[in-house]
């Protein structure tokens, strides 16, 4: 190691001490976009830069290529790995296994066994670590034939007899992933949590350690079997709540505790410092003996339309063809189609363009686009009227789980039982009775 002082030419990935006459600052020297400027990252994982001319002194206190290996590290904390549960890490891209690269200034994805533990020390004390990389892709490149792949990979693991698989994936499809999951993965032996991070993990504000080391601990510390998710509680270093599948949604886009369970509780809750589980619901899945079954198969020609103000005809006649539909209606379950003046002559367009999609045989089901509540389509003659055309109601459905539920069930069942079943709760994708809990959405 450089002592420090030593007169070393500073390089992107050295760590530096940058005097400027009025302070100093210690970080990593990471690229500048501006040559003028140096800049550096912080241990508190922010990024602050110096104009060159204000500067009196950069020293090296530590070269990049001295710093320890992860080799040396990993060997060090799997000593013991041998003795402790499997759990799998499977991986899809996202930040959770994520870091900056500071020679390049790009983010790197790790994903070996050794890379993983390097990245978040504590797993080594906790379990025998296995990864795999399904493929590496930011959430919205999901596609439904991504499903059928993590599917597979979910069963092999579960022969191999692991204690729970965690998924590794960007928050934005976080959760639509984790419900497609729900129905794809039937009776499922162990748990299946799927885990994100808001912030890359070279962030000191980064919460991918503790979600993923509190999925680690929630797998080892309850007896749920089933698909969840596993993410910060609030935005202190706490906790995490362990959610459900098919109710739970991204309320923000970038706080940590951006994920909410909706119209139900959280399962569990599950203390960082401690490792206490604490199961929230009283009615979950639990690990016994039953039968997996994976059903892959998933519709290609399922969308999701979005009603707002000021729409057009063409927006309903693009899914001409499509063999599903779900709206994300307004309020109770409504869209445009009644003229109650002559400003809305055009919307007289839209029931018969929803007629024909429906005699085609496309199943076009309604939900809400509001967070909470349900459709109720029997309140307004606009949703009575939507009824008569032969719209199924979508209960409380998220848009999101009914547009991958949909998808599944018409490629595993003929129509007349998609419909049947698309207003049937499966695996805790509609409520029986819907709640409110506010200290579970306050920001």
């Amino acid at each position: 190691m450089a002592k420090s002082g030593a007169a070393l030419d500073p390089q992107v990935g050295d760590k530096v001490l940058v005097t400027t006459k009025d302070n100093s600052e210690e970080g990593i020297m990471i690229p500048s976009p501006d040559k003028n400027v140096i800049l550096i990252k912080l241990k508190s994982g922010y990024n602050i830069g110096f104009e060159k001319k204000l500067v009196t002194k950069v020293k090296v206190v530590e070269k990049a290529a001295e710093q320890s290996s992860v080799g040396v590290l990993v060997e060090k904390l799997s000593a013991k790995k041998s003795t402790l549960p499997t759990i799998t890490i499977l991986h899809t891209g996202g930040t959770i296994a994520s870091k900056v690269d500071y020679r390049t200034g790009g983010v790197v994805a790790g994903f070996e066994p050794a890379e993983l533990i390097a990245l978040f020390p504590e797993l080594a004390g906790l379990a025998h670590i296995e990864s795999e990389l399904i493929a590496k892709m930011w959430s919205d490149d999901l596609r439904f034939e991504h499903f059928g792949l993590i599917a597979k990979a979910i069963e092999k693991q579960v022969k191999k007899g692991v204690r729970g698989i965690i998924i590794g994936m960007g928050t934005d499809n976080l959760a639509v992933a984790a419900a497609a999951l729900s129905f794809i993965v039937e009776n499922p032996p162990i748990p299946i949590i799927l885990v994100g991070s808001q912030r890359s993990s070279d962030r000191g504000s980064s919460d991918a350690a503790m979600n993923i080391v509190c999925a680690t601990k929630f797998i080892l510390g309850s007896d749920y079997a089933g698909v969840a998710l596993c993410m910060h509680e609030s935005e202190e270093d706490t906790s995490c709540v362990v959610l459900p599948a098919g109710k739970t949604y991204k309320l923000h886009s970038s706080r940590r505790d951006a994920f909410k369970a909706v119209n139900t509780s959280a399962i569990a809750r599950v203390e960082y410092s401690t490792g206490l589980v604490s199961m929230v619901s009283t009615h979950y899945p639990k690990r016994g003996s039953s039968l997996m079954i994976i059903r892959p198969k998933m519709e290609e020609k399922v969308g999701l339309l979005k009603i707002h103000i000021n729409m057009f005809p063409e927006q309903f006649k693009a899914f001409e063809g499509f063999k599903g539909l779900v709206i994300e209606g307004t309020g109770l379950g409504h869209t445009p189609g009644q003229v109650p003046n002559d400003i809305c002559a055009i919307h007289k367009k839209f029931y018969p363009i929803l007629t024909k999609l429906i005699k085609s045989g496309c199943v076009v089901v309604m939900t809400t686009q509001c967070i909470f509540g349900g459709v109720n389509m029997n309140v307004y003659d606009k949703g009575r009227d939507l009824l008569e055309l032969g719209v199924v109601p979508g209960e409380d459905m998220l848009a999101n789980t009914a547009l991958v539920k949909l998808s599944w069930l018409l490629a595993n069942y003929d129509k007349k039982d998609a419909v049947k079943l698309i207003r049937e709760n499966l695996h805790g994708e509609i409520s029986e009775k819907i709640s409110y809990d506010a200290k579970y959405v306050s920001f």
